[in-house]
């Protein structure tokens, strides 16, 4: 009888020691268990767990936020950011459901959610439960930033694209990190219009309006004069020196602007990632009241500063003779791209400029970029844009010149092949319109393989 006994405590004291070397099994977070350190460091090579970064994609991309010692996500992440849970958009579910199971987060894996602020991975998680996903662990990153020997990866150049607390930071007198050594700093609104049309409804506080027609006036919508951006620079206070943030509530109107300024010479010129939804859906208040700017007598250096950002026409004809060295790269969608659409109601002309590789942008409308964007407008996991781009052939060895209609998406797309650290790269700004305007050769269907 006593050999027996001896034998069931030492088979119960194994148990409770095993069990005591594993939190995951041993420690809950509002009914999820979590998971350690030490394990998660043996589990980020594992096929059978997914890492998943549930907080706001700035953090992913690079940005030090909720208190975390460093900033960037663990190796071999991914994103599901539990802002997105938030955003009231069509096909919301479909949309979910498809960025999960092109992400791997699939019930039949060990999901390891992290955040930093306690809340975001307890939201995904029951989110996922709701869905039938029963392995799930939570984990706190400030345990990992903490540990300088434990690697954190982040995009670049991931100040180019700003986070909504990043911007209230600066409103509250604060000079946040990347922020530093900024002399002014200017926060601009940027739609196409006047402000009535979306400024006076909302925008960040403190921020003047430019309607989009300054810098690329109608009725052909082009890139504006070297002459016009200097008299729209004066008009508007801009500097050489100056550090702007542009927001706006359609993201695309931001980054042409913002990509305009850099071409112009403004030293360093940002925007708000996700435009004015991210800076809603952080609870943060808009401003309705009419900003002005302050005319200023000097730009400070001759316009353009970066001429290399914006390609024209002769040298995208240029570059097209140097295909090794050269790709021309169509941003629109498909359906512009073969020719059944061009993608405008002003604009008549259909097809693509010939040697143009598709690219990729959005589905149905030359205002979507579901290819580049999460859903809630914020700039798509940089892997998985460098994945898009090596399916379609797009070879970032080479000189990339990209292009749409008029501009605006191929700057929201530079600007996010900038941040993965791509600076070989530039706009043909006036892009399909300008080209079918002048009757130059081009060519519709789909390409031969």
């Amino acid at each position: 009888m006593k050999k027996y006994f001896s034998l069931f405590l030492a088979i119960l004291l194994t148990f409770f020691l095993f069990s005591g070397c594993s939190k995951q099994n041993q420690t809950k977070t509002s009914g999820f268990n979590t998971i350690s350190t030490e394990e998660l460091k043996d589990k980020i090579n594992d096929s059978q767990y997914v890492i998943v970064d549930t907080r706001i994609n700035d953090a992913f991309n690079g940005w030090k936020l909720d208190g975390v010692k460093r900033g960037g996500h663990i190796p071999n992440a991914v994103d599901f950011s539990a802002n997105w849970l938030k955003v009231d958009v069509k096909d919301k579910e479909k949309i979910l459901d498809d960025t999960l199971k092109s992400k791997n987060i699939t019930p039949d894996k060990n999901i390891v959610l992290y955040d930093a602020n306690g809340k975001d991975a307890i939201e995904v998680a029951n989110y996922l439960k709701s869905k039938g996903y029963n392995n799930i662990y939570i984990y706190d990153i400030k345990q990992w930033a903490n540990d300088d020997s434990l690697p954190l990866e982040k995009f670049k150049n991931y100040h180019l694209i700003v986070p909504a607390a990043i911007v209230k930071d600066i409103l509250d007198g604060k000079k946040p990190e990347t922020f530093e050594n900024a002399k002014t700093i200017k926060i601009v609104e940027a739609s196409w219009g006047e402000e009535k049309d979306s400024y006076a409804k909302g925008h960040v506080p403190t921020s003047f309006h430019i309607n989009t027609d300054l810098v690329e006036p109608p009725p052909a919508w082009m890139l504006a004069s070297d002459k016009e951006l200097e008299k729209f620079a004066l008009d508007y206070g801009f500097t050489k020196d100056d550090t702007v943030i542009v927001t706006g509530e359609n993201p695309m109107a931001a980054y042409r602007v913002a990509v305009v300024l850099r071409y112009m010479g403004v030293n360093d010129v940002r925007v708000l990632n996700g435009g004015l939804l991210a800076w809603k859906l952080a609870g943060y208040e808009v401003e309705t009241k009419s900003n002005k700017p302050t005319p200023v007598k000097e730009f400070g250096a001759p316009i353009p500063g970066r001429p290399e950002l914006i390609d024209t026409i002769d040298e995208v004809k240029a570059g097209m003779k140097k295909p090794d060295e050269f790709m021309l790269v169509d941003n629109r969608t498909w359906e512009e791209y073969i020719g059944k659409s061009s993608g405008y109601s002003y604009h008549h002309k259909k097809g693509r400029i010939p040697t143009a590789v598709y690219g990729y942008a959005g589905i149905g409308d030359s205002n979507s970029l579901q290819y580049y964007r999460n859903i809630d407008g914020t700039m798509r996991n940089g892997y998985e844009i460098l994945a898009l781009w090596k399916k379609a052939g797009i070879d970032t060895s080479k000189h990339l010149s990209l292009y749409c209609g008029s501009g605006w998406r191929v700057s929201e797309i530079m600007t996010y092949a900038n941040v993965l650290g791509i600076d070989n790269i530039s706009i043909y700004s006036n892009g399909w319109i300008e080209w079918s305007n002048n009757n130059n050769e081009y060519e519709t269907g789909e390409p031969k393989k």
